[in-house]
């Protein structure tokens, strides 16, 4: 496992958040470069997971790519679309950080 597949991993993790807060400005893909930006960030965002899945275990990548996805979509939606942060939500954000640091421990 080395790190360009772990730079990938994060990588396509973080264009997981473009593409879904892309996706929530084009309201429905009504709106053409809002909608042409979740494409080509989707599209980047699984290229890079399937390159990091050449070397990393198929069940470490899609954790930490859908973890990332969840956690980076949650800190967006809060701070950018102004959603409700209450204490149970950040509980539920805090399990899943901690399910990624342990699933990236477990892969060494």
């Amino acid at each position: 496992m080395d790190a360009v597949s772990w730079i990938c991993l994060v990588a396509a993790g973080l264009l997981e958040v473009v593409w879904a807060y892309a996706m929530k400005q084009s309201e429905g893909f009504s709106r053409p470069w809002p909608s042409i930006i979740t494409l080509v960030a989707m599209i980047a965002s699984f290229t890079l997971l399937s390159v990091a899945m050449r070397s990393l275990p198929l069940g470490t990548s899609y954790m930490i790519w859908t973890g990332i996805g969840a956690v980076g979509a949650f800190v967006v939606g809060v701070v950018l679309l102004g959603e409700p942060l209450g204490a149970l939500r950040i509980g539920a954000a805090v399990l899943i950080v901690s399910g990624l640091v342990l699933m990236k421990l477990s892969s060494r």
